[in-house]
């Protein structure tokens, strides 16, 4: 929806200037309900949903930057005919019956892949989904959060005060509710507009493959070497340093999750990053380090120093290496020199992948996982030329890419392998 201001003459030839109306604030159409946190206010809620119809909006609300856990603080639901229900999963040893009542609704949320684990975690799990923030990226939104995308595709707008509130607080203020039930308010509506502008442009089928992927994909498992996600690990000197970063982290982590904080509440990267360098040896000099303020460093300086002692202390061979180990091919930088002929692969596969994904109008990473690009084009299957795409095909799909993609780039890939552009002639077998 928009608007003008009222012209305005500069002088002959000159247009007036226009400014678009703000979008209509999204409100509440049945009222703010009350926090349901006890078992006869859920039983109630139980009884309203299983008899709604339609799909089922979803939203969860986390303590990021506040907790150690990625639990969840606030389940919203929305349904016709159901009404909206706040749900404070705390009360609660699970959500199970919860999901029983919804059943094989379809679940309607935005950035799924954030709140599909903690709604697992309170026993909330879906059975068939559409993710409005993939149906955006699928679609070519350049920006596609929720609101911003409420506002360009419904014409209203959300209000986005409350987005990183401590949501672990008790009881939960009013606005913030108000704010957290707004969401699933927007989300029924937007996924209709979605919905219909993804039949429209021929991805209907792409979105239910992602979709389906979506539910059906096995939880990842713990990170490894989570450490190494230090912010500013990159300025550690030397492996002895890395060790010391590494005790620090994993030291900070103990108590983060001991205290259920989130780590850097506690000491911030930057302060493990000095100190591994510094590598202080007593508590007044770990005091006096660069970052090493506040509360959590002096009350567990001991153990800071400790974690130091212990990395100082190690020997040589049991230190970290430098880079991380992976299981896939080297970076992308390094294949130039590695192997010249994989380098022009990648470039040739890279190039003729993002003209593919402009052509249909969204991301390239929607349209092929980089890693599988990766490894398709460092190690290519191997075999007759005429069998290639069919073997290209095979590998993205045991790498877990869906049909539509293998579809759309099992052939260009296959090409790229045959013939890449711009290989170096010293690199070209005679």
């Amino acid at each position: 929806m928009g608007g003008s201001t009222p012209e305005t003459e500069d002088g002959p030839g000159t247009p007036a200037e226009t400014t678009p109306e703000p979008a209509p604030l999204l409100e509440l159409r049945d009222g703010l309900p009350p926090v349901v946190d006890t078992r006869p206010a859920l039983d109630e809620v139980l009884r309203a949903f299983a008899g709604g119809t339609g799909p089922v909006a979803i939203d969860a609300e986390r303590a990021s930057g506040y907790r150690y856990s990625a639990r969840a603080y606030l389940v919203q639901l929305r349904r016709e005919g159901s009404g909206t229900a706040l749900v404070d999963p705390i009360a609660f040893d699970d959500l199970d019956d919860l999901n029983e009542a919804l059943g094989d609704a379809e679940w309607i949320l935005h950035a799924a892949t954030q709140d599909l684990a903690c709604l697992a975690e309170v026993g909330l799990r879906p059975t068939l989904l559409f993710d409005t923030e993939l149906a955006g990226r699928l679609l070519g939104y350049p920006r596609v959060g929720l609101a911003t995308l409420v506002e360009t595709v419904v014409g209203r707008s959300l209000r986005k005060e409350h987005s990183a509130v401590d949501w672990s607080t008790r009881p939960l203020p009013e606005p913030w509710l108000e704010y957290a039930a707004l969401d699933v308010e927007a989300l029924v509506e937007l996924r209709e507009a979605l919905g219909r502008e993804l039949e429209e442009t021929g991805k209907a089928e792409w979105a239910r493959q992602e979709f389906e992927h979506l539910v059906s994909a096995e939880p990842h498992g713990p990170r490894q070497d989570p450490w190494r996600r230090t912010s500013g690990m990159h300025r550690a000197r030397g492996r002895r340093a890395l060790a010391a970063v590494k005790e620090l982290w994993e030291t900070r982590d103990e108590i983060a999750a001991r205290r259920d904080v989130t780590p850097g509440r506690i000491i911030p990267d930057a302060a493990i990053v000095e100190a591994a360098n510094a590598m202080p040896r007593d508590k007044a000099s770990l005091l006096s380090t660069k970052g090493f303020r506040g509360r959590g460093a002096e009350r567990y300086a001991n153990q800071w120093v400790e974690a130091l002692r212990v990395a100082r202390t190690l020997p040589e061979d049991e230190l970290p290496p430098v880079a991380a180990r992976y299981d896939g091919p080297p970076p992308p930088r390094a294949w130039a020199d590695r192997d010249p002929v994989a380098a022009a692969r990648l470039a040739t596969a890279r190039t003729r992948l993002k003209a593919l994904a402009d052509e249909h109008d969204l991301p390239v990473e929607n349209l092929l996982t980089p890693d599988f690009v990766r490894r398709v084009m460092w190690e290519p299957p191997q075999g007759e030329d005429s069998e290639l795409p069919g073997l290209v095909a095979e590998r993205l799909a045991e790498l877990g890419a869906r049909p539509w993609q293998v579809e759309l780039t099992a052939d260009l890939l296959s090409e790229a392998i045959l013939s890449p552009e711009d290989v170096p002639e010293t690199a070209v077998p005679s």
